[in-house]
């Protein structure tokens, strides 16, 4: 009789692969551990690898999005979806700005963005506007760095200068992933699982490496929880004798510790979503942790440890040193 419990899955296996869209499987799955694994994959791949998208866009003469340009053939509304289909691929985790100027009449496409030397365009190509007359357009355009779709009114969170035009962003760089499970012979037994697993990105990233991060990313989130070790709830935090210390001596509010992230400020929208991503929810959470543990959470940078240092330096709190 097969003993399950030696039987392991393979290493996924390359069916077809370009730059753009990958097609891979898994052999040996112990019976419905087809779908348990590929559901799981599929969810992090959609949602927790990060991407570049554009998050503002301020344009010269323009107060808002329903606005139009004398001499530029589309209104705002439609530059800007035309703005939002450029793929962008950036060195490290800040945010970048950068501008346009153009003068027509031309045909505008994403080679003419005047971007940094970090920053690179993938699809220069991508249409934008058509200026049809001698118009200038001028554009700041704002790009960041973040995980899955943010509405505009969450990554903003009010701090918008006038005349800037905020931007739901999509950051995710995947297009598409799905799974199919199909039954396979494993001893005698023909109703074990393989997995197949199909990956669509934008060009950013390959599908393999997509497939790499979101196992990594699994593997590193059931680590955290082996030994079956139990945290204090949240609502109960309990306060060591160090980080009491960091509180003010003559008036020492827990309360604070307890605090949601999400209420804080001065912490961008993307700082927020990755620490959310590392399972720190609240003020206590940010005190127990470094700012060398900080920037091991993949995606924070030297920028989102000020911000948090920032905003619990608001509380009188610091990280912990």
């Amino acid at each position: 009789m097969l003993d399950h419990s030696v039987v392991l899955p393979s290493q996924p296996r390359v069916v077809s692969e370009d730059a753009v869209k990958g097609i891979y499987e898994i052999d040996g799955l112990y019976i419905g551990y087809g779908h348990t694994l590929g559901n799981s994959l599929r969810r992090i791949i959609l949602s927790s690898i990060p991407g570049w998208a554009v998050t503002s866009v301020k344009i010269d003469g323009v107060p808002h999005e329903f606005s139009t340009i004398d001499g530029v053939k589309e209104d705002i509304i439609t530059l800007l979806l035309n703005l939002k289909r450029v793929r962008f691929v950036a060195e490290g985790n800040e945010m970048q700005t950068f501008t346009c100027t153009v003068k027509g009449p031309k045909k505008v496409t994403a080679g003419d963005l005047n971007v940094p030397g970090q920053v690179r365009i993938l699809n220069p190509e991508q249409y934008i506007a058509e200026i049809t007359s001698k118009t200038n357009l001028e554009m700041e355009i704002t790009l960041e760095k973040g995980l899955g779709y943010v509405p505009k009114e969450v990554h903003q969170r009010g701090k918008v200068d006038i005349g800037t035009i905020a931007l739901d962003a999509s950051f995710t760089p995947i297009r598409r992933a799905n799974y199919e499970v199909e039954n396979m012979r494993v001893g005698d037994k023909t109703d074990y699982n393989r997995l197949r697993i199909v990956i669509e990105t934008d060009g950013t990233l390959t599908p393999r490496e997509a497939l790499e991060s979101s196992i990594d990313t699994m593997i590193r989130q059931l680590k955290a929880v082996v030994g079956f070790k139990e945290d204090e709830p949240e609502e109960e935090v309990i306060v060591s004798k160090k980080e009491k210390e960091v509180v003010a001596e003559e008036d020492t509010d827990t309360d604070v510790l307890k605090t949601r992230i999400e209420s804080l400020e001065e912490l961008s929208s993307r700082t927020v979503n990755l620490l959310l991503s590392a399972n720190i929810r609240t003020v206590g959470g940010l005190v127990r942790k470094k700012g060398e543990d900080l920037l091991d959470i993949e995606g924070l940078g030297d920028k989102s440890v000020q911000e948090v240092r920032r905003a619990l330096g608001n509380f009188g709190l610091t990280l912990k040193q």
